[in-house]
This record gives structure tokens, C-alpha cells and sequence, in this order.
């Protein structure tokens, strides 16, 4: 067994958290360990790692509709005018906000984020070819990477969609907005998505209800009376709550947006308190959902990579051995027609020439058996691959199959790949008990539960009976 070193995505990873985050620090090791199981197994190569999947940023996501209110939001909230000229409600494309130390902003295509594995768009251009054929190449249509200078994009991206009610309803569109929701910590959806039905506003609610238990939805409420007064803004809120639930939608935080012509005496800083006192907890979400993923990562294994590569060895098998039993029933239908023609029975039920001509098929047929398989296993490597990318897997499961590819397997009728055993289920339950650990580590973080001291005043100690 070859030790597989940290690739360098990992080491980098390290790096970051070694002194602000321990509990995702341990996170990166126990992925460490996890790239050593599938490097065995013959999943990964050397250099990759599977932490790569999921970006390790905290991601908060903009949706709005077609009016203003979303691109004012991002403008005055980032404090940014530079986004004015780059930003609009026409926007077409997801624009990713990172922070940039430089004064200027930069735009970048959306390559530079379909090849960097630490954003959320890694490798999107490959789902965008499956869903649409043609389209992966032009991932400069969709995407596009903007550096600004802001405080609080420091450590988070975000990801600002097309206004949803202007786009156009097309299955790339429809894939990335799914993807962004799926893919982020905090969803900032604005209402004036709801005033209008389009065919892309009824996939927005479909994706809401199906996520709304994560509890990763805010509303933000652009009206002109707003911040009139307390009741009045309680009055809108209930409002909005009262349409959403009629949508299906019946969890989220609603946040009425600070109207600056009625907030006369209220600080800038405080316009945005309780948003800002929701982003405050989006690393903490980052983490829960790192922590997720690793735990996903792990059972697709068992779940999802294991079963493809047996039903792959199961289906190649029956195949080979069909093939084979035709060989031979055509060689059972000449000895029937040489036994007719010529009378051969007394030979192969001779002691001495009997064996011989066994012997002599077995050694013909094995051969040829091994051949069979060989050709059989070429048509099941594409099948697998094609199934590899079908499922969005990065693991090699072509790679575990032609792993199986020996006499002794080929020979026997065993469907388990090679490396699944006893020994390597006890590694991914040992590490599955790892990432709850560190889930308990975390959830310990925000509270002060400390388990009594066994002799202390406070707790009860039973007597013997007299």
C-alpha cells in the first residue's frame, strides 16, 4: 500500500485554518484519510483530493427580481460605487463578488472559476455540456468573476444571479441557479421575485420549498413606506408571509429593507444591523455544511461508487460467460454432428483419450474465455465512464473496475471489486465517527453543556439499602 501525499489543495487548506478554525482544520485531516481510502481503492490519483468537491468559502447568494432593488442593495451594501457600471438588472450572467485589496475593480471570465477548485462553480462547464450540448464551451456566457474592494466580502463570496424574472428559462440557467442554491450558506432572495410568474420564478419556488429546512433563506423587502414606523414594517412582513405561504413556502427569515427617505435619524451602520448580524453566522454555516459534505463524501462510496463498479463487474461477467457458453454450445452441437457422421462417443469415454480431449478443451477454452473478457471489459470501461460523468463523480470508477481484471477474477464468480473487504467498510465507519466528532465539536462551541463531575455536590449518588 503506497501512502498518498496531501495534494496541495489540502495543504492549503491547513494553512488557512491552522490558527482560526480547529474544528475545519480537523476537517481537512480527515479528508486526508479519506483520499487515502480511494487512492487505494484505485478511485483518485495522486495528486487529486476529494475536498475538492465542495468550496470551502461561506457563500451568500443574491436573488431578485426585475426591479432595481438588488442591484441598489449590493451597490450601497458592499459600499462599492465602481459596481454601478458592472451590475445591472439586465445582468445576464452569475457574477461572483470576491474582495480585492486592489482599489480598482476587475473582471474576470468565467473560466477562472470553472478551473479553481476553490470556488462554487468548479467544473460546472461539464454539467453545463451534459444538460446542453455545446454549451460547456461558452462558460464565459454564463460566469464571470468580479474583484472589489469591500470590508464585508472579507473571507465570503457572493454570488449575484440574473434577475430572475428577465432571464431567459433555459436548462443551463435553470441548472445554475439550482446549483447556487444548493451550494450556498446564505440566500438573500429578494420579493420582487414573486410579483411575476415565469416559467424560472416557479423553478426558484420549487427549489425554495425543497431547501427551506435548511434554513438558509433571508427575504429582504424593498417598499417605499418602509421603516415608517415599527408596526408599519411588521404590517409588510406579514403581508410577504402570508404570500409566500400560499406558494408553499413557510420557513425564512424576512428582513424589510432600510428606506433612507424615511430612516432620517437612523445611523448607515445601522441600515443594515440584521443583516449584518445574519452574515455574522455565515462561516459558522460554512462549516456545518463543509462538516456535511464530508460525511457525503464518505457514504458515496458505500452509497453510490460501490454499487456502479458491481453492477459494472455483475453485468461484464454475465456477458463474458454468455459469450463463452455460446463457444461452447457450438462446439457441443460439432461433436453432436461428429457423432452422427463418424461415431466419436467411444473416444471421449475412453480413460485415456478422454481426459486428454478434456484437458485439451480446458486449455483452449480458458484462453479463450480471458480474451472474451478482456473485449467485454472495453465496452464496460466506456458504460462506466459514461456513467462517472452522468453522476458528476470525480472518482475513477473505471479505474477500480480494470483493477478487477485478472486470471483469478475473471476466472471465479466474484462481483466484489478489488479492495472492498471487512477492513476497508471499518476505515469509512471510523472516519464517518471522526466528522460526527467534529459536528459535536462545533455544536459545542455555541453552548456551555459540561458534563457534571461524577462526586460533585450537585449530583445525586444512590445508597445501599440497609
Amino acid at each position: 500500500m503506497t501512502d498518498k501525499t496531501a495534494s496541495k489543495y489540502l495543504l492549503n487548506l491547513e494553512k488557512q485554518f491552522a490558527n482560526d478554525n480547529p474544528v475545519l482544520l480537523k476537517a481537512s485531516k480527515i479528508f486526508q484519510e479519506l483520499d487515502q481510502v480511494e487512492y487505494d481503492l484505485g478511485l483518485i490519483d495522486l495528486d487529486e483530493t476529494t475536498a475538492c468537491k465542495y468550496s470551502w468559502w461561506p457563500i451568500v447568494s443574491l436573488v431578485g427580481g426585475n426591479s432595481t432593488a438588488k442591484s441598489r442593495f449590493i451597490n450601497s451594501y458592499l459600499g462599492s460605487e465602481q459596481l454601478l457600471s458592472g451590475i445591472q438588472a439586465s445582468s445576464h450572467k452569475f457574477t461572483v463578488l470576491l474582495h480585492s485589496h486592489q482599489p480598482n475593480s476587475a473582471t474576470l471570465l468565467g473560466s477562472a472559476l470553472d478551473v479553481d477548485p476553490r470556488y462554487p462553480f468548479y467544473q460546472i462547464s461539464s454539467k453545463i455540456e451534459q444538460q446542453q450540448e455545446g454549451e460547456g464551451s461558452r462558460i464565459n456566457a454564463y460566469l464571470e468573476l468580479k474583484t472589489i474592494q469591500s470590508e464585508r466580502l472579507k473571507g465570503k463570496l457572493f454570488i449575484d444571479a440574473p434577475n430572475i424574472i428577465t432571464s431567459l428559462t433555459t436548462p443551463v440557467i435553470s441548472l445554475l441557479t439550482k446549483h447556487t442554491l444548493e451550494n450556498s450558506d446564505l440566500v438573500l432572495v429578494f420579493t420582487d421575485a414573486f410579483e411575476q410568474e415565469s416559467p424560472l420564478v416557479h423553478e426558484l419556488i420549487q427549489h425554495i420549498i425543497k431547501l427551506q429546512d435548511t434554513n438558509k433563506f433571508v427575504y429582504l423587502i424593498d417598499e417605499a413606506t418602509a421603516n415608517l414606523s415599527v408596526s408599519n414594517n411588521n404590517a409588510i412582513i406579514a403581508l410577504w408571509q402570508r404570500k409566500l405561504s400560499e406558494l408553499g413556502i413557510n420557513t425564512g427569515q424576512f428582513i424589510v429593507l432600510a428606506n433612507p427617505q424615511n430612516t432620517i435619524n437612523l445611523p448607515a451602520a445601522g441600515y443594515f444591523a440584521e443583516i449584518d448580524l445574519r452574515l455574522a453566522n455565515v462561516e459558522h454555516d460554512r462549516s456545518y455544511r463543509v462538516l456535511e459534505s464530508l460525511e457525503k463524501s464518505i457514504h458515496d462510496i458505500e452509497n453510490i461508487v460501490m454499487p456502479e463498479v458491481k453492477k459494472g463487474i455483475a453485468s461484464w461477467k454475465e456477458r463474458a460467460n454468455i459469450s463463452t457458453l455460446v463457444i461452447l454450445s457450438f462446439i457441443a452441437t460439432l461433436a453432436i454432428f461428429a457423432e452422427i457422421q463418424m461415431g466419436i462417443m467411444e473416444f471421449l469415454i475412453d480413460p485415456v483419450i478422454g481426459p486428454i480431449v478434456l484437458a485439451a478443451l480446458v486449455a483452449v477454452m480458458v484462453p479463450v474465455h480471458l480474451i472474451i473478457s478482456r473485449i467485454q471489459a472495453k465496452l464496460t470501461v466506456h458504460k462506466l465512464n459514461a456513467r462517472q460523468k452522468e453522476l458528476h463523480l470525480m472518482e475513477n470508477l473505471a479505474n477500480l473496475f480494470e483493477k478487477n481484471l485478472t486470471f483469478s477474477r475473471m476466472i471465479l464468480p466474484t462481483t466484489e471489486p478489488v479492495g472492498w473487504n471487512k477492513k476497508t467498510r471499518a476505515r469509512l465507519l471510523q472516519l464517518t465517527e471522526k466528522a460526527k466528532e467534529l459536528v459535536q465539536a462545533l455544536n459545542d462551541h455555541f453552548s456551555d453543556y459540561k458534563e457534571p463531575a461524577l462526586n460533585s455536590p450537585q449530583t445525586p449518588i444512590f445508597k445501599d439499602f440497609p
